[in-house]
């Protein structure tokens, strides 16, 4: 079952990652588009989005949360990379704000913005594989910190209403 969750997650992640990498450079198109090229160009991003990376994305949060708790992940290095993930899901969300306002009248996308649409998503991209792949171990953060319940015995001292 694990292998198999596994599989789905890689997938979801492959789809989801290439689409938030590649959809900045049909936005660049708009700007040399109109008529019905730029009506066509507006069907495939807004295909692309809500009816491929969107549900990968869904897809790839929901089966790395079932991994989590099949594969007990309570490292330091996976903290990091889910911080990462949440970069994403960020990058995700403004992805689809550009979608929506990219195909009104008179808007463009500048390259500057493609390049660093682009390269900011591989950063966070290739921080996330890295994290996964080499499991750094991070100098100075105390092991006993990721083990579940360790929040509420950090955070007791401070808690004026605790209960015995």
């Amino acid at each position: 079952m694990s292998e198999l969750l596994k599989v789905v997650h890689i997938a979801a992640i492959a789809v989801w990652c290439a689409g938030l990498i590649s959809l900045p450079s049909l936005y660049v198109q708009r700007k040399t588009l109109s008529g019905p090229a730029l009506h066509r160009l507006q069907r495939i991003v807004r295909a692309a989005y809500i009816v491929l990376v969107s549900p990968c994305a869904f897809v790839a949060v929901a089966s790395g949360t079932a991994l989590i708790f099949t594969e007990q992940v309570y490292q330091p290095w996976f903290a990091a990379k889910l911080a990462f993930v949440g970069a994403l899901a960020f990058l995700h969300v403004l992805t689809g704000l550009v979608v929506i306002r990219l195909f009104r009248e008179g808007e463009t996308y500048r390259p500057a913005r493609f390049v660093v649409a682009t390269g900011l998503a591989s950063v966070v991209i290739l921080s996330i594989l890295w994290l996964v792949l080499a499991k750094p171990v991070f100098p100075g953060l105390q092991d006993g910190w990721f083990r579940p319940g360790a929040l509420q015995e950090i955070i007791a001292p401070l808690n004026p209403w605790a209960r015995s």
